[in-house]
């Protein structure tokens, strides 16, 4: 039976496509079994997330490096034919059924914990699941909600209600981590040490686009202000000794929406490189108040 980490939770923070820079470090973690048996994330951080959990080592890497790029996957067409730029039958169906599977039965049946955050339109508020209390179907849907970007998605339906990403409301979740009883966290981060979120510009144009859920598009405008107190809040637990962060050591050139497979696996690369570099360091500061099981 694995050792699991009891008394750390793993926050995994969303950004698109730039979250091949953590399934980079979850892969390290899986090739020297570090298992955390709580896990939350939003959005991108859920989506690679869920193959950490089910103990799928380098499926994230192959998912990209044969998927990405495919038109299926994500395109202006998409957008235009079913209002979403993502084919989420194919991202969530096709390719973890058919192509490269995804073990639902390790994340349905499992005992740990992985939460995925969403937002309610009509609240603007976060929602969080708990993947191994939903079905099959709903698990889908789950994470087509954490993952459906402002404009670029529709809304999505979960449980017969309307969500849409989870980032909106809450891009990296660690306070619900201390809610839920967690002293200590370990956060992966898909931007550098020096970035923070700027107000948004226009305005006007997202009110109008949203004006039948203001709650959302009020969370869309404030969204800068809960990540840049969000990071303030990491800094303070770093101080602390609460909280160990991993990210990229700079300003990355890729977007959220970034389709080029090589570009992205130079980023796996960097994030699988990192997480192996710093597993020692790591294993030093989770041994104090943590307790291995077998």
């Amino acid at each position: 039976m694995k050792s699991k980490i009891k008394n750390t939770a793993l926050v995994l923070e969303g950004g698109g496509f730039r979250g091949m820079f953590t399934s980079g470090v979850l892969d390290a973690f899986l090739k020297n079994e570090i298992y955390f048996s709580y896990c939350i994330g939003v959005s991108a951080g859920a989506a690679y997330g869920i193959s950490y959990m089910s103990g799928q080592y380098e499926r994230n890497r192959q998912v990209n490096l044969q998927y990405t790029a495919d038109p299926r996957y994500m395109s202006w067409g998409n957008l235009l034919k079913k209002g979403n730029l993502f084919d989420w039958d194919f991202v969530y169906d096709e390719i973890p059924n058919k192509h490269i599977l995804l073990d639902y039965d390790a994340i349905l049946h499992s005992d740990d914990t992985f939460k995925i955050g969403i937002t309610d339109v009509k609240t603007g508020k976060s929602k969080f699941v708990q993947a191994n209390q939903v079905n099959k179907k709903e698990l889908i849907d789950l994470c087509i909600a954490s993952s459906s970007l402002p404009f670029v998605s529709q809304l999505a339906e979960f449980k017969h209600q309307i969500y849409m990403d989870g980032g909106i409301s809450d891009s990296i979740p660690v306070e619900q981590a201390l809610k839920d009883g967690y002293e200590k966290v370990v956060v992966v981060l898909t931007r550098s040490k020096e970035y923070r979120k700027h107000e948004v510009k226009f305005k006007l144009p997202v009110k109008w686009y949203y004006r039948k859920y203001p709650k959302l598009a009020e969370a869309i405008l404030t969204r800068y202000e809960r990540y840049n107190a969000t990071l303030d809040l990491i800094d303070k637990l770093e101080e602390e000794g609460r909280a160990y962060v991993i990210r990229p050591a700079d300003l990355m050139n890729v977007s959220r929406i970034e389709n080029d497979p090589q570009k992205l696996d130079q980023l796996y690369l960097e994030g699988l490189q990192q997480g192996d570099d710093l597993i020692a360091d790591l294993k030093r500061w989770m041994k104090p108040s943590n307790v291995m099981i077998d």
